[in-house]
């Protein structure tokens, strides 16, 4: 498995916002995490990437145990993010943006910005233009971009979908399906979870800090109850 946690408590302050989490995630995957707002979803990525602290329990990656590794550490073993509300330099240029995921690398990246720019020809026809100046949309492109650049085995991604038009949606999951194609394992974190499960091998529903449910995404798919909790209204959008 390349990716394990194991019974993580998470805390912020005296508050729970991970209560014994367990979940895995196999070399090649799409698997995705769907609940509702506050059930712990962006908490357990940047558990995962060492953004937060463990209170207990434990993360394998690659075998390894990394509870206790360093987040820039973490980017080096493999773990690449792109994070809620995409992070992106605004200040800085497309490509400027893009090698910033770069950082702790040493060698050549010309093979990887030219497939980042091949992913995203938007990004290839604006790599000069600042940040802070693109769409949401672009803006989405350039953090998922930015994580590629990380050369990542497996890429967290944290609400891509986050407040795109219907038609630029379908366009970011279409690229989250070639990345992971091309060989990049994929954790996902969604609030658009009829999108997210039909792109899924498995998926896991948390609520308030704890796994719930976990099945293949076409199954969840079909359950009645995540049906009626989380693709009704907005969320089937």
């Amino acid at each position: 498995m390349l990716l394990e946690v194991q019974d993580i408590n998470v805390h912020y302050g005296k508050i729970a916002a991970l209560k014994g989490m367990s979940i895995e995630v196999g070399e090649g995957e799409i698997v995705s995490l769907i609940g509702a707002n506050g059930a712990g979803k962006t908490t357990t990525l940047k558990t995962i990437s060492g953004l937060r602290p463990l209170t207990s329990g434990r993360i394998l990656f690659d075998g390894k145990d990394i509870s206790k590794t360093p987040g820039h550490k973490r980017v080096e073993l493999g773990i690449g993010q792109s994070p809620e509300g995409r992070g992106v330099f605004p200040g800085m240029t497309v490509q400027e943006n893009l090698l910033m995921g770069a950082y702790t690398r040493k060698d050549d990246l010309k093979a990887d910005l030219a497939e980042v720019y091949e992913l995203f020809p938007r990004l290839n026809e604006r790599k000069t233009q600042f940040g802070g100046t693109m769409s949401g949309g672009e803006q989405q492109m350039i953090a998922i971009g930015r994580a590629l650049m990380t050369k990542p085995k497996v890429l967290l991604l944290d609400e891509p979908s986050m407040g795109l038009a219907p038609m630029l949606i379908a366009q970011i999951f279409d690229i989250i399906r070639e990345i992971n194609k091309r060989g990049t394992t994929v954790l996902l974190v969604e609030q658009n979870a009829q999108q997210a499960l039909k792109l899924s091998d498995r998926a896991y529903v948390l609520e308030t800090g704890e796994v719930v449910k976990s099945a293949r995404g076409a199954e969840l798919l079909d359950d009645p109850q995540v049906r009626a909790a989380y693709l009704g209204g907005d969320l089937g959008v």
